[in-house]
């Protein structure tokens, strides 16, 4: 199975900007125990202008595009720096690629990028995706994984896309301000009234929201692929979730009868 896991600042940081380390640990560790039981895993990860922010001890996101750009810079480096210790523990090694959105519109480029995760994917390595927030402005006013996460899970046909953030699913209503919500299990149908569940963005580290999540579910489910929304701060429910138990919400992608 091919699986593209996406995975959110909220979920990686705590609120302070500091990596959450026994958090990260586990999420490595199923990772790379789904890997072992014979999974294809593509890890798109956020997290590297929080992770500069924490890094720089800064007391909070900057709001110019300069100083994003720079927590950016220095939150990649940490990213990468961890992730690679901690999947050497597990024998598997990661490789990164950062993208714009000019790798992804450019279709000699997006070709490549396609080419490079599936070779990648051929050796054994776990590919790690994030957006160039050090170059692309466009990016980082949009900060968008999510959109990425889909249009990545697109491009290397996956059979199923995995967003982790801070909340357990699509409810009918916002969970957070009317305790009668309720969650979706299955959305079989993107229609105006499931699109109009959406709400703003999420937490002062993230930029994504509910809003972000359903327009990445358009772009997989309109492409054949299954879409899962679930909570990341438990990832051992990634095995349930790898498996078809209920978790989250889960978006069906349409396919062609046949």
């Amino acid at each position: 199975m091919r699986v593209v896991i996406k995975v959110g600042s909220s979920t990686l940081s705590y609120p302070t900007g500091r990596m959450n380390i026994r958090r990260v640990e586990a999420l490595v560790r199923v990772l790379s125990d789904l890997k072992n039981a014979g999974h294809e895993i593509i890890f798109v990860s956020s997290g590297a202008i929080a992770m500069g922010v924490g890094k720089l001890g800064l007391s909070k996101r900057p709001e110019d595009i300069p100083g994003k750009q720079a927590a950016a810079a220095v939150g990649q480096c940490e990213l990468m720096y961890t992730y690679d210790k901690l999947f050497s523990e597990y024998s598997h090694t990661v490789a990164q690629i950062l993208l714009t959105a000019a790798d992804i519109e450019d279709e000699k480029r997006h070709e490549n990028f396609k080419n490079t995760v599936l070779r990648l994917l051929e050796i054994g390595a776990v590919p790690i995706v994030n957006e160039n927030d050090t170059v692309a402005t466009e990016e980082i006013v949009i900060g968008d994984n999510d959109t990425l996460a889909a249009v990545v899970a697109v491009s290397v046909k996956a059979d199923l896309l995995i967003l982790m953030s801070d909340i357990d699913g699509l409810y009918t209503a916002d969970p957070r301000r009317d305790d009668r919500a309720e969650i979706i299990e299955t959305v079989r149908e993107l229609t105006p009234a499931v699109l109009e569940l959406a709400g703003g963005s999420g937490t002062a580290l993230g930029t994504g929201g509910m809003r972000t999540k359903l327009h990445a579910a358009q772009i997989a489910t309109g492409a054949g692929v299954d879409m899962l929304i679930m909570n990341g701060s438990k990832p051992e429910r990634l095995y349930d979730a790898v498996e078809g138990r209920s978790v989250g919400t889960r978006f069906i992608g349409r396919r062609e009868n046949t």
